[in-house]
């Protein structure tokens, strides 16, 4: 039995060969564009640059590095981000009185669950639902927290992502390739 389960963590194929270069600039260029306008959106309209959340760092990487991939589509980004945002917040306004440790582990397993649900899944949505928890600063926002920061900060990066995306001039490299 043991030998069984541990046979499956045997690699099954060789990893992808490493994109070309013209790719990884692409990405990169995404990835500057869309921290850059939070950053500076952010300091525009705070004075603690609240709309700089780590989990944009994590959506940057799937948004501009891997833009064909359903995780990264239009839907998943804003969805994933602002239903997991409500998650965060339902979280300390509902099931506040739980020990914190169950709190962040709920959030999270909360933000997986409704992501499946409405096809929405965006890995970072689960840390957009944890940093809620995490962040007693944030609760100053409350009930605001899933449309800005979070609703504001995915629609810039969707924004750089329509158009650094399709900048290209490699017909692969386009974006969206799905909208619903």
């Amino acid at each position: 039995m043991i030998k069984t389960y541990l046979h499956k963590m045997k690699t099954k194929q060789k990893r992808p060969p490493a994109k070309p270069i013209s790719k990884i600039l692409w990405s990169a260029v995404g990835s500057f564009l869309g921290i850059y306008l939070i950053a500076v959106f952010s300091k525009l309209f705070s004075t603690d640059f609240v709309f700089l959340l780590g989990s944009f760092g994590a959506s940057a990487v799937l948004v501009y590095g891997a833009p064909e991939a359903p995780f990264s589509q239009p839907r998943n980004l804003i969805g994933g981000h602002i239903l997991s945002a409500f998650c965060g917040v339902i979280c300390v306004k509902i099931f506040g009185f739980l020990p914190f440790e169950i709190l962040c582990a709920l959030s999270v397993a909360l933000s997986v669950f409704v992501m499946h649900f409405t096809v929405t899944m965006h890995p970072p949505g689960g840390a957009t639902a944890l940093i809620y928890v995490m962040g007693s600063d944030l609760y100053t926002i409350g009930w605001l927290y899933p449309i800005a920061p979070i609703g504001v900060g995915a629609f810039l990066m969707l924004i750089v992502a329509l158009l650094v995306n399709n900048l290209s001039s490699n017909e692969k490299r386009h974006y969206p390739v799905y909208w619903i």
